[in-house]
């Protein structure tokens, strides 16, 4: 089930789009502004956002173009009432992988958000083990024995990048600069919370004792 993300500055309109993307089976995240989207980012990869342009505090392609700067690759249609050819190119240029132009039809809208979903994420190719852990990087997904386990985008990225040095012991610091990215904003005591919290979800029971502290220096899988 695809993870939609919604950004309209139209209530009635965004409640629309919020349902008819729920009949199709997706999973939705609504919002009017880009505020709740920015945090929602922070912890979570949807598939797929759908962007108005006209929004308050910042114009949506803006937005999608700031995003693609940092690296953020999350497909987007753009759904606006900018329908000049200049306006569309500009959509384009700034990050968009579709433009609908309002006014619309809904049933369209749907056959494109599947085409853009079809096209955009492809068939998982790549999963990495270790022990009894099933990591699959491009869906965000993991499995330990028979079990799925939901983690945050951060709490995923750490888990692999721990499996993924699971040879050596990483130093607070290089997990904070290689996961958070940004060393100066947080402390060591941000990737101990972290840690603490992504053990209760693999190993509820400490029973396994996936990752090991190392006094003074780290972390690291055994």
């Amino acid at each position: 089930m695809a993870f939609i993300v919604v950004i309209e500055d139209e209530q009635d309109l965004l409640e629309l789009l919020e349902y008819h993307l729920a009949k199709e089976g997706y999973e939705t995240f609504a919002s009017l502004s880009v505020q709740p989207v920015r945090k929602l980012l922070e912890e979570e990869t949807p598939d797929l956002m759908i962007v108005d342009r006209n929004l308050p505090g910042i114009e949506g392609s803006e937005f999608v173009s700031r995003l693609r700067e940092e690296g953020v690759d999350i497909p987007v249609i753009f759904l606006t009432a900018k329908v000049a050819d200049k306006e569309i190119e500009e959509g384009f240029l700034r990050g968009g992988d579709d433009y609908v132009t309002k006014p619309f039809n809904f049933k369209e809208l749907m056959h494109r958000v599947r085409a853009v979903l079809r096209r955009c994420k492809p068939e998982e190719s790549d999963v990495i083990r270790y022990r009894d852990i099933v990591i699959k990087p491009r869906s965000h997904e993991v499995v330990i024995g028979d079990r799925r386990v939901d983690l945050t985008k951060l709490e995923f990225d750490l888990l692999l990048e721990l499996v993924k040095n699971s040879n050596i012991v990483l130093s607070r610091d290089q997990l904070l600069e290689r996961v958070w990215k940004d060393v100066g904003e947080y402390q060591d005591r941000t990737v101990n919370v972290a840690v603490n919290r992504l053990k209760d979800k693999i190993d509820p029971d400490k029973s396994k004792n996936y990752i090991k502290s190392v006094r003074g220096i780290g972390y690291q899988m055994c």
